[in-house]
């Protein structure tokens, strides 16, 4: 990174080495024979890839405890620290580290071992794909229509 650049611009090349890193850990599940079966895997790891950048609070290409609490309350389920340490251990299978990096999580989230937070993620987005509030501006209603 040039040592000349500062704030905003910093952010941006640092995110974009991240992305970068991202990108080269997609191509390896893309290439790899395991994962060669998935369905619309180029889609779902770049939606991997996007909802990770997210809570990488960090930036260090790693969730810690803090990006995965805020992750669960933005998903409206909170969790205690406890769980969260829980649901650290076991999406990394044990690792020394508490925190989530990208390849634990891509291989959660493809993998058959069903764990909390992919369970979550998953409902979230089936949740957010199925239209079940009227978008616009509430109706229009009159002192009669109130109960």
């Amino acid at each position: 990174m040039p040592s000349n650049v500062q704030g905003g611009k910093a952010f941006g090349l640092q995110k974009e080495q991240q992305r970068s890193k991202l990108e080269e850990i997609n191509q390896e599940y893309l290439e790899d024979q395991k994962y060669r079966d998935e369905e619309d895997l180029p889609e779902k790891l770049e939606g991997l890839k996007n909802k990770y950048s997210e809570f990488d609070l960090n930036d260090q290409g790693e969730i810690d405890m803090m990006g995965l609490k805020r992750m669960m309350e933005k998903l409206g389920v909170p969790k205690t620290h406890l769980e969260l340490k829980k649901m650290i251990v076991e999406v990394t299978g044990g690792g020394s580290s508490n925190t989530i990096d990208y390849r634990d999580f891509v291989k959660m989230m493809l993998g058959k071992r069903s764990a909390v937070l992919k369970l979550v993620l998953v409902f979230e987005d089936k949740a957010n794909g199925a239209a079940c509030k009227p978008g616009g501006p509430p109706p229009k209603r009159d002192i009669s229509s109130l109960p």
